[in-house]
């Protein structure tokens, strides 16, 4: 901390200098999280900036905006509510903080289950995909909950419903499902799920539930694929995550957790705290926390409507179906993403005997995208990808640009030699000049690859700078 203080204006400015180091969040495509909004609804975040949500008596009306929201989330997905009754559901800092919580409930409702059979109650666990969102493997640690994960297998990069129905067992508290995988953005089966699953608790006795985590998909599936039955309309779905600020198309900080009905939600988990002078029920894993996100999640639900989220998704869709068949026009990626799912393209190379994805997306950023290559989890971990986001403000112009990009970066790596022939020519020269027989040191090849890149770039015709 400094000892003095500095005139605002220089603060500003030694801060705006080093904030400018930062990537592009319109070329980040290796994120979800939305990265633009109308002016209107900055405004409004704004000036709800030094609202503290959890002081419910003195901002009411901003209560009343999450209760709606809550509302309207969860008629999207077919929750029984009957008329005049209100959605058992609280807004989250995001996904995380909801599946915790979403977690939480699962384990109280068969910890009480299984103290009233007077069977042991401690061993309990969660049937997943290995490709889940590292917040599961949170909420196993921090919460002791074992977490069983269905392994992926190539070309196969989510969860089967088969493998994972045969993981449970009288200790597993829920089975998640993930509508819209991080990996590859594929919706998995959950109505077979549903259906499998019923067949085993029938036949066991057990009344395993079945958990959502609609985080990336639970804004894209109900205005894109409305006949796709994944939601409350399957009796075992008792509770849906959703990221308000993926899909939902608010900025960082808010996610959603709504439960098929008050009985999917323990009463001793809600807190009643009298905290400014009046009772206020609260399920969170956090107290205080800006208003800011959930006032623009209700502008973006009134401001859009189910007319206007319709369009938008539709036309990122559109958009990363083009994006998808100029990557497939270079003839050097295979496609690894499904049509029906969230917008985005996950590719690997055909051939990465001389180049890997890793070398693509380092190369790419010198033209400012920001795109993440990774490996598959257990057992797929041989096969390497991209992933692309399309997000709303993502246009087709871009996504024509990006795939010259990537073309541009392909041809240009096919002229260098590649990393493996680079590591064994020096192998190779060290043994021979071991053995007296002396070739190119490592310098001498590194000399020898700049030299040729000089000529390269200055026989390269670039245009105006």
């Amino acid at each position: 901390m400094p000892a003095s203080s500095m005139p605002k204006e220089a603060a500003y400015q030694v801060i705006n200098d080093e904030l400018m180091l930062d990537g592009n969040p319109r070329l980040n495509l290796a994120s979800f999280v939305t990265t633009w909004m109308e002016p209107e609804c900055d405004k409004l975040m704004l000036a709800a900036i030094n609202k503290n949500y959890v002081d419910m008596d003195e901002y009411p009306v901003t209560t009343e905006l999450q209760n709606r929201c809550v509302n309207m989330i969860a008629n999207l997905y077919h929750a029984p509510i009957a008329n005049g009754e209100t959605a058992v559901g609280v807004g989250t800092v995001g996904s995380s903080e909801a599946i915790m919580l979403a977690g939480l409930a699962f384990k109280r409702k068969w910890q009480q289950k299984r103290k009233a059979e007077g069977k042991p109650y401690d061993k309990p666990n969660i049937v997943t995909g290995a490709n889940v969102q590292v917040c599961w493997e949170k909420f196993a640690r921090y919460f002791e909950v074992e977490l069983k994960e269905v392994k992926l297998r190539e070309g196969y990069y989510v969860m089967d419903p088969v493998k994972a129905v045969e993981m449970v067992d009288e200790n597993t508290i829920c089975v998640a499902a993930i509508l819209g995988s991080t990996l590859t953005g594929e919706f998995e089966d959950v109505k077979l799920l549903n259906e499998l699953l019923t067949e085993k608790n029938k036949e066991t006795g057990w009344d395993t539930p079945i958990h959502v985590d609609a985080a990336s998909g639970g804004f894209i599936a109900p205005f894109v694929y409305p006949d796709l039955e994944w939601d409350f309309r399957l009796p075992l779905v008792k509770s849906i995550n959703v990221s308000g600020h993926k899909y939902g198309l608010v900025y960082a900080g808010i996610g959603w957790v709504v439960w098929r009905t008050k009985e999917d939600l323990p009463d001793d988990l809600v807190f009643h705290i009298n905290y400014l002078g009046s009772d206020q029920p609260t399920f969170t894993l956090n107290f205080s926390k800006g208003s800011s996100q959930i006032i623009a999640q209700y502008y973006q639900l009134i401001r859009l409507g189910f007319e206007g989220y319709k369009n938008i998704m539709e036309n990122c869709i559109q958009n990363a179906r083009i994006l998808r068949e100029g990557i497939e026009k270079t003839g050097r990626f295979e496609v690894v993403s499904k049509d029906v799912g969230v917008p985005l393209v996950a590719f690997a190379l055909k051939d990465s005997s001389k180049h890997t994805v890793f070398e693509i997306a380092e190369n790419l950023r010198r033209f400012g995208w920001i795109i993440p290559a990774y490996t598959m989890p257990a057992d797929a971990q041989h096969v390497t990808v991209l992933r692309i986001v399309v997000r709303e403000d993502f246009s087709r112009s871009l996504a024509e640009r990006l795939v010259s990009h990537i073309e541009t970066v392909v041809k240009e790596l096919d002229l260098l030699p590649s990393r493996s022939a680079v590591q064994a020519a020096h192998v190779e020269a060290v043994a021979e000049e071991v053995q007296g027989k002396h070739k190119k040191s490592e310098r001498e090849i590194q000399e020898e690859v700049t030299r040729y890149w000089r000529r390269y770039v200055a026989d390269k015709k670039t245009g105006v700078c």
